[in-house]
């Protein structure tokens, strides 16, 4: 089928993208070349990209299709032994600079265990090596090469980080699902540095639970606040605990902010300056969650309008294909990305667009349907503008002193 490219779209040249067979381009993911420059997609799956669903191993195949010509080698690191992507290749786990000593182990437990090894890996290949962490959810929409030329990459450019926020200009919370930085950057190292000190309390911890208490987090609000979760027994926690449950869920979010928000004289560390000189940050509604924004976060509608066949040539649009239409169209000529969400969200919506991808395999390609034109879209489009910049400004700090004190 030929899907129609909107308007506010332009066309990538196929010879700019490897539109190789999958099986090709799995054989490449499955076996990363040495580390020779700063053009790095850095993904993980703990148990290797072979055992990822297959909806997430398609993100990651059109990641390598639309940025591979242009210099960017995408690796999904794991910790299956023997494995050419095993964490190990590329650092050392034993390290405590870089790991605490749970991951070392591979004794981190807890509900979200997974998701939070994954966070642990994050940082530290940035340091290393620099270049884009993204989550094996995140659907990259924009000119990625393009922009990172112009910010990051550009010697010239104040930029020296590249990401979303969630909230508006007033408001200091990164995603860490799309990170982007050179090597050694001064935020994440502090960062990261806070948050092994959340991992090594009470002689070391085995999971995030608590550490929304920790007194290095003292002068931070919990995230969340505003919603509960009704459990499948009917069983409601409240306002308060779930903001508990997600600032643990969230917590390297919760050290970003901390160490965005620090002035420590005595390390030359301002933390508002930095942000508001050097970090470029994506609205993060419009920039990475439009599907969620236009179906009211709910996820079986943006399941049921993906799954949905487009109109034949000539023939009459529903409404449901009118908004369908909307969702694709919007995505492809608005956003940088969309992130396809499976963690803490699903114990409030219940259901996710990825979540039903996920649990419907093959859902998200069938020919001739919304999901499948957005799938089309993302590999062989891109939108014509430069996602902008929130004009941030110099808060006043959150907290002035030593960091770990």
């Amino acid at each position: 089928m030929e899907y129609p490219v909107p308007s506010g779209v332009k066309v990538i040249p196929s010879d700019l993208l490897d539109l190789r067979p999958d099986a090709e381009i799995d054989v490449e993911l499955q076996n990363p070349p040495p580390v020779t420059g700063v053009k790095n997609i850095w993904f993980f799956w703990h148990s290797g990209y072979t055992h990822m669903h297959p909806y997430s191993q398609r993100n990651v195949r059109a990641w390598h299709r639309r940025f591979s010509k242009h210099g960017w080698t995408v690796r999904v690191i794991d910790r299956q032994p023997d494995s050419k992507s095993n964490i190990s290749q590329f650092l050392d786990p034993a390290d405590p600079s870089l790991f605490p000593r749970a991951f070392a182990e591979g004794t981190i437990t807890g509900t979200y265990g997974l998701q939070h090894t994954s966070d642990l890996v994050r940082w530290p290949l940035l340091l290393r090596y620099g270049g884009v962490y993204a989550d094996v959810g995140m659907m990259q929409i924009g000119d990625l090469d393009r922009l990172w030329s112009q910010t990051v990459a550009d010697r010239s450019s104040p930029y020296e980080i590249l990401t979303y926020n969630t909230g508006g200009v007033e408001e200091r919370s990164l995603t860490n699902y799309f990170l982007c930085a050179m090597p050694e950057n001064a935020l994440f190292a502090r960062s990261h540095q806070l948050l092994l000190a959340l991992w090594a309390a009470d002689g070391g911890k085995t999971s995030t639970e608590g550490m929304h208490a920790s007194p290095l987090l003292r002068e931070l609000p919990l995230m969340g606040g505003a919603f509960t979760i009704t459990e499948d027994d009917g069983t409601v926690i409240d306002a308060e605990e779930t903001s508990r449950l997600l600032t643990d869920y969230i917590i390297q979010g919760q050290a970003m902010t901390l160490v965005m928000g620090l002035v420590d004289a005595a390390e030359g560390w301002d933390g508002p300056t930095y942000v508001a000189e050097h970090v470029y940050a994506i609205e993060f509604m419009e920039g990475s969650q439009l599907i969620n924004q236009l179906t009211d976060w709910d996820g079986q509608k943006a399941f049921d309008l993906m799954s949905l066949r487009m109109p034949e040539e000539q023939g009459e649009e529903s409404n449901e294909q009118r908004q369908a239409r909307a969702i694709v169209e919007g995505c492809l000529s608005r956003s940088f990305g969309f992130k396809l969400a499976h963690g803490l969200i699903l114990r409030v919506h219940k259901a996710t667009l990825g979540s039903l991808w996920r649990d419907q395999p093959g859902s998200d390609i069938v020919p001739g349907t919304y999901a499948a034109w957005l799938r089309y879209g993302i590999v062989h489009w891109a939108p014509e503008y430069i996602a902008p910049r929130l004009p941030f400004t110099v808060l006043p700090p959150m907290k002035v002193g030593n960091l770990l004190e």
